[in-house]
């Protein structure tokens, strides 16, 4: 295997290994995780003899049939896109074994993994087609209503809200408090002690940001991404949700002698975890000069993020801001005497950035890589750079005998 190829199946293993572990839960919620997150995902089986095609599907368009709501928010989430282009490329590199260990958060179901299996011509795919209750399409439909609430063939839930009326479909459900604690989410969104570490950091550890942050007493994860059991699970990617995560303040300072600083203070006051929390996503601050005949000058950049090379062996900076701190971020810039100019930062938000370096890398070696990955492989570029907005842009005087207040430019 040529060495980047090789390279990015190190990086795959990596960012999926060791998550079958999970943080202390109070016992009954421990007790049930550890049965519904057993693992592998054993396959459901034959459904009971009374349920209907309906009742027996593990698509999500037939959840939708009664859980419209839910099945709308599910088909706009990141979720329903977890089996995308991203993953699609690298598969055509990987063996079963590698595959699976990604399947275990983007595509958990025995079914989803068998289909994919069959697609992949992987020498241990099942020999006999799918069930008739298992959709052609379900391995591609990503992290499905079925991998968190359906285990032979039986429903699970969080327990039903007073006004709401309990149905008969599927025999009905069963209640667990599990489904309102974050140890639920810590099955893909923490790595265990054990797990692999960039300078000692965990890949991934949003379980124990959270658990160590001052919100933890009052907010589960469920409270921010699934505010009134919404099944959207929104994040970096959607500005309302980084909005609310920040506070936001522009200074500029004059040390002397035609000197200037541009003062960034950035303050997470609403994530319940580290912003960001692990190495993808980056939030980039950029400083402009804005001179009095219009013209713009960019004195500098700053990156809040955990930022580590594309092989996952190095650190190069860690500016992430955990939750209920700030950090402040400088840029020096000289500016005319005369005066009349003001500073402006765009603060830029760029969820996939990790990503980006890394599908950039391979495309420069795309003659390395079969034309179905360089294919996939384009997509998730793509996919990546339309992900990215501007948050918002902050505009501040120079100092003045009386302090001027900065604003938001809108």
């Amino acid at each position: 295997m040529r060495r980047g190829a090789l390279s990015l199946l190190l990086v795959a293993a990596a960012l999926s290994a060791g998550c079958d572990q999970r943080p202390a839960a109070p016992p009954p919620v421990e007790l049930f995780l550890d049965r519904h997150w057993a693992e592998p995902l054993p396959p459901q089986g034959p459904p009971p003899a009374g349920f209907s095609a309906l009742e027996a599907s593990l698509s999500p368009r037939a959840c939708g049939q009664c859980h419209e709501q839910q099945y709308e928010a599910w088909r706009s989430s990141l979720h329903s896109r977890s089996v995308g282009p991203g993953l699609l490329w690298q598969l055509r590199l990987m063996d079963q074994a590698q595959a699976n260990r990604c399947f275990r958060c983007h595509a958990p179901l025995a079914e989803q993994k068998a289909l994919l299996a069959i697609e992949h011509e992987w020498q241990a795919a099942p020999l006999l087609p799918p069930p008739g209750y298992v959709e052609a399409d379900l391995g591609h439909q990503g992290l499905v209503c079925a991998a968190c609430h359906v285990r032979d063939h039986r429903r699970f839930g969080p327990p039903a809200r007073p006004d709401v009326q309990s149905g008969t479909a599927h025999g009905g459900f069963t209640a667990s408090a599990a489904f309102q604690d974050s140890s639920f989410c810590a099955h893909c969104h923490q790595f265990p002690p054990d797990g692999p570490r960039v300078e000692g950091k965990l890949f991934e550890d949003t379980w124990n940001q959270w658990a160590a942050s001052p919100m933890a007493p009052n907010r589960t994860c469920q409270s921010c991404h699934m505010p009134e059991r919404q099944h959207s699970w929104r994040g970096i990617h959607d500005p309302d949700t980084t909005r609310s995560a920040l506070d936001l303040g522009l200074e500029v300072v004059a040390p002397g002698e035609g000197r200037y600083e541009a003062r960034a203070r950035v303050r997470n006051v609403g994530a319940g975890h580290h912003f960001p929390t692990y190495m993808v996503p980056k939030v980039e601050l950029e400083f402009l000069r804005r001179d009095p005949d219009g013209s713009t000058r960019t004195l500098g950049r700053q990156v809040i993020g955990w930022t580590v090379d594309t092989q996952l062996t190095r650190e190069i900076e860690d500016t992430r801001i955990p939750a209920g701190e700030s950090r402040e971020f400088a840029v020096p810039f000289t500016a005319p005497r005369a005066g009349g100019w003001k500073v402006e930062l765009v603060v830029r938000v760029k969820p996939g950035e990790h990503y980006e370096r890394m599908y950039r890398e391979h495309l420069a070696r795309d003659a390395q890589l079969p034309a179905q990955a360089v294919s996939h492989l384009r997509q998730a570029l793509a996919d990546v750079l339309s992900a990215e907005y501007d948050l918002t842009r902050i505009v501040a005087a120079p100092p003045a005998a009386a302090p001027v207040a900065a604003s938001i430019a809108n």
